[in-house]
């Protein structure tokens, strides 16, 4: 029996096999090892390569069963009411891609989670609704459509809608999988009697002490490694984006695009999940690049597509996709006359600091569909 367990032309493992080898590699199953050689180039590629697929997600096909998961389970049943995104190639991890998961989250007019904590750092990207709100570590603050959110790992945080409120939707986005991985998450519940947190400062006070453009409160101290600022508004990030617009060209790959920051340290809001939001003017078309690091997309408002590996995928607003790492993607603005945002939160903190990212232009400059 021969098995040519590779067909690298530079010399890494291209070793015949025969039936000596066959029993030498049985034996050392038995011991539970193995010969690197013979896996060598699956854990080893000459390039960065990807386990999870492009998916899209249609949130006018997914919306009814968000609302559905409202009238089937009471939050104090299922704790979050949450439609989780699942990558077909991620099933175990239950990510949405890469080591990212994501879902869509539902809270009705009165309804809370109870207070929580976890290891897992998280964010929402409101869809809709009004007068929902979160507290996170004491601090109370409103939430409009279109906002980004943020929940660093292991601060205390709860939702809600208050009574005189609308039905919110939002994006959940948590590095639980990669978490996960590392084995180090864990979950934990505020005291019952509680009932939740108590208010250590005024509400919106961290939006209105750290939203200001280009100044920062010199009269508070914030030794933690995440933003102070936990809710970037909607208004803040579309006019700053509209403002750069009118300066500059923006990128070839991605047009005009922004990143969410650390107002004290121009950072990433939290350790290891990065966020986004670009625009493309009407009719405007990307080049094609692909980079390491996986992203998960929304669009927060508009309509074209998205050309991931060769295939095209048409969205509108509220849809969802997600492009793994290195796979060639581009965007078009199919609107001459509107705007098109999209949001997007990644993995990019965590592989920047391990020294991961890389990126590359398509040879062409677009795609050929598949």
């Amino acid at each position: 029996m021969e098995t040519n367990y590779s067909d690298d032309i530079y010399g890494r493992a291209k070793v015949k096999g025969s039936e000596e080898l066959e029993k030498y590699y049985d034996e050392l199953k038995d011991m539970d090892t193995g010969a690197l050689w013979t896996v060598a180039n699956d854990i080893e590629p000459w390039e960065p390569h990807t386990i999870s697929a492009p998916m899209f997600w249609s949130y006018e096909k997914l919306r009814p069963f968000v609302l559905e998961a409202a009238r089937l389970v009471t939050p104090g049943e299922a704790g979050r009411r949450v439609v989780y995104l699942q990558n077909k190639n991620r099933i175990k991890e239950k990510a949405a891609v890469g080591l990212l998961y994501a879902g869509i989250q539902i809270t009705q007019p009165g309804e809370f989670t109870p207070a929580h904590r976890h290891a897992a750092s998280a964010l929402r990207f409101i869809m809709e609704g009004a007068k929902g709100y979160t507290i996170v570590d004491g601090n109370k603050i409103e939430l409009g459509v279109r906002d980004f959110v943020i929940t660093p790992n292991s601060a205390w945080h709860e939702h809600g809608v208050e009574k005189d409120g609308q039905t919110c939707i939002w994006l959940d986005g948590l590095d639980i999988p990669m978490i996960n991985a590392f084995e180090a998450n864990d979950y934990a519940v505020l005291e019952e009697e509680k009932g939740g947190q108590d208010l250590v400062v005024a509400e919106n006070y961290s939006p209105m002490s750290y939203s200001g453009a280009g100044v920062i409160p010199i009269d508070r101290e914030w030794n933690k490694p995440y933003s102070p600022l936990f809710k970037y508004s909607w208004e803040n990030t579309r006019n700053a984006i509209q403002n750069l617009a009118k300066v500059s060209d923006g990128t070839p790959y991605d047009g005009y695009i922004m990143r969410y920051a650390n107002p004290l340290t121009g950072g990433h809001p939290m350790l290891t999940m990065g966020a986004t939001m670009q625009m493309l003017k009407p009719g405007q078309k990307t080049k094609a690049h692909k980079h390491t690091g996986s992203s998960v997309f929304q669009v927060a408002q508009g309509e074209g597509y998205v050309i991931i590996d060769g295939v095209k995928y048409d969205f509108k607003e509220k849809d969802t996709f997600c492009i793994p790492s290195w796979l060639y993607h581009e965007f078009a603005n199919t609107s001459e006359t509107e705007e098109l945002y999209l949001f997007s939160f990644n993995d990019f903190p965590t592989v920047e600091k391990l020294g991961f990212y890389q990126e590359k232009a398509h040879p062409e400059g677009h795609q050929q569909l598949k």
